[in-house]
C-alpha cells in the first residue's frame, strides 16, 4: 500500500483556517469526516484528544501528526494541512507548527496500511523534503512529492535490510509509542539518520501497531557497544539485564538523537536490573520454556500477593468469618475474601495461562491461553492445568500462524482479530474440556498422598521445600517451590505452603541477624543494610539477602540453604498449617497448627543461618 492511497486530495488543504491547536484538529477532522474516511466524528475526535492527553503530538521542527487507532475509521487515511504562517500546537520545541498530517487508523483492518503510515513518519525526518511540502502550490504536487519521496525511502530500506550486522561496536535502539504508528518510527528515522551522520553502526528495533519490527537478536545485544530504550509503553526489558542501557522517553530520541548516540557509543547507561528472569535468557537452551514458564508467572503474582493478603486479612476477623451462615460472620471479611479470593483468585489460573501463551504466540495467543485457564480453574485441574493451558494455547496459536500463512495478502487483517481467536480459542478448549478429567484426578491423588505421608516423609518434604526457597532467592526455582504451595493451598493442603512461607522468611532474617551479632565479619555498608533486612524478612522478601549472597556466595548461600530447610522442615514437623497464599507477619496470625510454633520454627531457621554465616565469613576491617 503507498501513502497516496490513505493521502488524496480530497483530503488535504494548503491553507488551514484555524488559528490554534483545537481548532486544528477539528479542522483536520472535518476534512477526514467529508471524505467519508469516518464512521463516527464524535468519537474518533474523541480518541484524538485522548492521544493528546498522553503527550503533545506536536514533534517539533514545525511538525505535528495528531493520530489515533480506533474503530471510529471507516476507512484508513491520512488528511494533511499547511499553516504557513504557523500554529502555536503546543509542540515539544515550543516553536509553532507549519505541516499537519492527521492519521486515521482503523482496528481490525489489515496492518498493513500501519507500516505506510510509518513510512511518512520517516520521511518527515528529511529537512528538505519539509520545504519542499511547505512551497507546494497545488494539491497535486503534494501527492507527486510524496510519491517521489516514498520511492526513496523504499530503496533505502533495502539498502539497510541488506546490510544488517551484529559485530562488535553496534548501537542498540529500541523506539516505542503508546499508538505505535508515528512517534515509534520518526524515532527510529532520527536515530538512523544521525548515526549515518556521525559514522555510527546502529540497529533499531522498533515496537509499532504492527508488531515488533527487525528484533535485536541475543548476540547483539550481547556484543553491543551501548543500548537505547527510547519508549512510552512497556517493551521487553529482561533480555537487557546486566546491560547498560540509556532509557529516555521516545520524543527524546526524536529531538535529542545526537546526544543519545554519543552517549551509547560511549558506553554509558545505567546497568538494567531485571525482575528475577535470568540474564541469559535469551541464549539457546533458556528462550523457551524457561521465559514462557516465567512471563506466566510473574504476570501471576500481582494477583497471587494481592489477593492473598487480603485473604490473610479475612482470616483475622476468625477462620469462617466471611461465612455469612457462621457466628464468627463479619461483613468486612465477607469483602475482602470476595475481592481477593472471588476475584484476584479466580483470575490467577487464566492469568498464568493468557501471559504463557503470548509469550510464545505473542498477541494472538493470549485470548487463547485466558479461556483455557479458565477452563483448568473451573474444571478445578488447578496449576497444572494452568501451564498445560498456556503452553497449549501458546503453541496451537503458532501453529495456526503457519497454516494461515498462505492465506492471501488482503486476508491479512482478519488473522488476528477472526481466525486466530476463533480457531485458538476453539481447538484450545476442546483440548482442555478433555484434559481437565484426568488433571483434576490427578490433583486429588497428590492431595491424598500428602495427606496419608507420615511425619518423616512430610520432613524431608520441608527440607526440599525450604532449601528451593533460598538457593536462588526469588529466582525459578525460589517461584517454583511458591507456584507448588499455592497449588497445594488450591488443592486444600495447607501444610507445604506453611513451610514454604517459614523458609522464604529465613535469609534476610538471618542475615540481619548476623550482621547484629557478629559485627566484625561485615563492613559498615553491609551493617547497614543488615538492619533492613529484618523489615523484608517480616515482609517476606527473600531477595533481601542478594546483596549479601552476591558479595559472598561460597559462605552465605549454603548456610541461607540449610537454615530455610531447617525451617521448612520444623513447620512439617510441628503439624503448621497457612490457609493464605502469601507469607511474613501478615498471615502468621491465621497458621493453623500453633503460631508459637512457626514463629518457632522461623526464628530457629534465622539463627542457624546466622550462626553459619557468623562462623564461616571471614573478619574484616570496621
Amino acid at each position: 500500500m503507498k501513502i497516496t492511497d490513505l493521502l488524496t486530495k480530497d483530503t488535504v488543504t494548503l491553507q488551514l483556517r484555524a488559528g490554534n491547536k483545537s481548532d486544528v484538529i477539528k479542522e483536520l477532522i472535518d476534512l477526514l469526516d467529508r471524505a467519508g474516511k469516518l464512521a463516527d466524528k464524535r468519537k474518533y475526535e474523541e480518541a484524538i484528544l485522548a492521544r493528546e492527553a498522553q503527550s503533545t503530538t506536536g514533534i517539533g521542527e514545525g511538525i505535528a501528526i495528531p493520530h489515533a487507532k480506533t474503530n471510529a475509521v471507516k476507512t484508513p487515511a491520512i488528511a494533511f494541512g499547511v499553516a504557513k504562517d504557523g500554529i502555536d500546537y503546543e509542540s515539544l520545541d515550543g516553536q509553532p507548527s507549519q505541516l499537519f498530517f492527521m492519521i486515521a487508523a482503523s482496528e481490525g483492518a489489515n496492518n498493513e496500511h500501519l507500516e505506510t503510515l510509518s513510512r511518512l513518519s520517516s520521511m518527515l525526518m528529511d529537512t528538505e523534503f519539509r520545504q519542499s511540502l511547505l512551497d507546494a502550490s497545488t494539491k497535486e504536487e503534494i501527492i507527486r512529492l510524496i510519491d517521489k519521496k516514498e520511492k526513496e525511502l523504499y530503496e533505502e530500506e533495502e539498502v539497510e535490510a541488506a546490510s544488517s550486522s551484529a559485530d562488535k561496536g553496534l548501537i542498540l535502539a529500541v523506539t516505542a509509542c503508546p499508538t505505535g504508528i508515528a512517534h515509534t518510527y520518526m524515532a527510529a528515522d532520527a536515530l538512523k539518520h544521525k548515526a549515518k551522520e556521525l559514522g555510527l553502526d546502529l540497529k533499531v528495533e522498533t515496537n509499532g501497531s504492527s508488531g515488533v519490527k527487525n528484533q535485536l537478536t541475543q548476540e547483539e545485544i550481547e556484543n553491543a557497544s551501548g543500548i537505547i530504550v527510547a519508549a512510552d509503553k512497556q517493551v521487553e526489558m529482561e533480555r537487557f539485564n546486566g546491560k547498560k542501557i540509556i532509557q529516555v522517553p521516545v520524543a527524546q530520541a526524536i529531538r535529542k538523537p545526537e546526544e543519545l548516540l554519543t552517549k551509547a557509543s560511549r558506553g554509558e547507561g545505567e546497568t538494567y536490573k531485571g525482575t528475577g528472569t535470568s540474564s541469559t535468557e535469551g541464549k539457546k537452551g533458556r528462550s523457551g520454556f524457561y521465559k514462557h514458564l516465567m512471563s506466566g508467572v510473574s504476570n501471576m503474582l500481582p494477583f497471587v500477593v494481592g489477593g492473598g493478603i487480603l485473604i490473610a486479612i479475612s482470616f483475622m476477623f476468625g477462620i469462617n468469618a466471611s461465612d455469612p451462615n457462621d457466628p464468627s460472620y463479619h461483613w468486612f471479611a465477607e469483602a475482602l475474601m470476595t475481592i481477593g479470593g472471588g476475584n484476584a483468585f479466580y483470575l490467577m489460573i487464566p492469568v498464568l495461562a493468557g501471559f504463557i501463551a503470548m509469550s510464545i504466540a505473542d498477541r494472538p495467543g493470549f485470548a487463547a491461553g485466558m479461556v483455557g485457564g479458565l477452563i483448568a480453574y473451573t474444571g478445578e485441574a488447578g496449576f497444572l492445568g494452568g501451564l498445560i493451558a498456556g503452553f497449549l494455547a501458546g503453541y496451537l496459536v503458532l501453529g495456526l500462524k503457519k497454516v494461515f500463512s498462505a492465506l492471501p495478502a488482503s486476508l491479512e487483517g482478519i488473522k488476528p482479530v477472526l481466525l486466530y481467536p476463533l480457531f485458538g480459542i476453539f481447538l484450545t478448549g476442546m483440548i482442555m474440556l478433555q484434559l481437565v478429567i484426568p488433571l483434576k484426578a490427578f490433583n486429588e491423588g497428590l492431595t491424598s498422598w500428602l495427606g496419608g505421608l507420615g511425619s518423616g516423609n512430610l520432613v524431608v518434604l520441608g527440607i526440599i521445600l525450604g532449601a528451593m526457597m533460598a538457593i536462588d532467592m526469588g529466582g525459578p526455582i525460589n517461584k517454583a517451590a511458591f507456584t507448588f504451595g499455592i497449588a497445594m493451598i488450591d488443592a486444600g493442603n495447607y501444610a507445604p505452603h506453611a513451610a514454604i512461607m517459614a523458609a522464604g522468611m529465613v535469609p534476610p532474617l538471618g542475615l540481619a541477624l548476623a550482621t547484629t551479632f557478629f559485627k566484625s565479619k561485615f563492613n559498615k555498608q553491609e551493617r547497614e543494610a543488615g538492619k533492613t533486612c529484618y523489615v523484608m524478612g517480616a515482609s517476606f522478601i527473600t531477595e533481601g539477602a542478594i546483596p549479601f549472597a552476591a558479595a559472598d556466595p561460597l559462605r552465605v548461600i549454603p548456610s541461607a540453604v540449610v537454615g530455610s530447610a531447617v525451617a521448612g522442615a520444623l513447620a512439617m514437623l510441628f503439624g503448621i498449617g497457612l490457609p493464605a497464599p502469601h507469607g511474613g507477619i501478615f498471615v502468621i496470625p491465621i497458621v493453623t497448627g500453633g503460631v508459637l510454633m512457626y514463629v518457632l520454627a522461623i526464628l530457629i531457621g534465622a539463627v542457624v543461618t546466622a550462626v553459619m554465616v557468623g562462623l564461616l565469613k571471614k573478619r574484616v576491617a570496621i
